[in-house]
């Protein structure tokens, strides 16, 4: 009788054992495929946020700006660009703007948009295209440049320092404009004085910012710095160019603009 007993007693504590042991294995085995489960759909998750945010900004960043000065010659540049003939524009107030399609075979197209010159009106609008600029074409009046480098150098640094702009690194193209007329400086001349120019502007602009300490918001630093600034420091691909929007046999003849369609190809 007391073995019986004994007997019955370590049946009964060898199911327990086994219940406790298939319970613990079976919740091991829920917690693993919980996990599995969870894991599998940070993929996913991760997956769709990578490839709609490299789809999205390819997708978003399809525009060319004309960017310069008043008078420098961005409306005609932008209507030779599409029409290839001669049409008399007055000083834009507001932007301008339409699919352009470029001369190579590939026959790549972008959103083409030449903003307003005047200080008061460009902010805005540059502000509101510079997230889809995919190239920055900044027109110079090449004829008058020794009188305007300074306005053009500081439009030309504050669209260089902005943040947004730094960040998605847009190629930029320097087109030297109004090469028909006799006192056009040349491109190379151009580069030179404009590396000067933002040299000394970069200068005076940290200079304010340490007296202030701190630095602006929305604002990088231009070039590499202990060095002087020249345009191959920039992570842009920078290009200057030589361009006539007139062209050297004015209004009946074909503008000098092939250098610029060629880079408008490469973008």
């Amino acid at each position: 009788m007391e073995e019986d007993k004994i007997h019955v007693d370590l049946e009964d504590f060898s199911e327990e054992q086994f219940m406790e042991s298939f319970m613990r294995e079976i919740q091991s085995e829920e917690a693993v495929f919980i996990i599995g489960i969870l894991v599998a759909l940070a993929l996913v998750i991760l997956t769709i946020v990578f490839f709609g945010n490299f789809w999205g900004s390819s997708k978003a960043r399809n525009a060319v700006l004309l960017l310069g000065l008043c008078d420098s010659g961005k409306t005609l540049l932008f209507t030779r660009l599409l029409l290839g003939k001669f049409v008399r524009t007055q000083t834009s107030i507001t932007e301008n703007s339409t699919t352009y399609k470029s001369k190579d075979d590939g026959g790549s197209s972008w959103t083409l948009i030449d903003v307003p010159g005047h200080e008061s009106l460009r902010v805005q609008i540059v502000e509101k295209y510079k997230t889809v600029a995919q190239a920055i074409v900044f027109v110079v009046d090449s004829s008058i440049f020794q009188k305007e480098v300074r306005d053009v150098a500081e439009f030309l640094y504050s669209i260089l320092t902005d943040n947004i702009v730094a960040k998605n690194v847009p190629t930029l193209v320097v087109a030297c404009n109004k090469q028909d007329i006799s006192m056009a400086k040349s491109a190379k001349l151009i580069q030179q004085q404009l590396e000067k120019e933002l040299n000394t502007l970069r200068l005076t602009r940290s200079a304010a910012l340490s007296s202030q300490d701190g630095a602006v918001g929305g604002s990088v630093y231009l070039g590499k710095k202990g060095k002087d600034f020249e345009f191959s420091q920039l992570p842009n691909r920078v290009e200057f160019i030589e361009c006539s929007a007139l062209g050297s046999k004015g209004e009946d003849g074909d503008a000098d603009i092939h250098a610029l369609e060629n880079c408008l190809t490469k973008i």
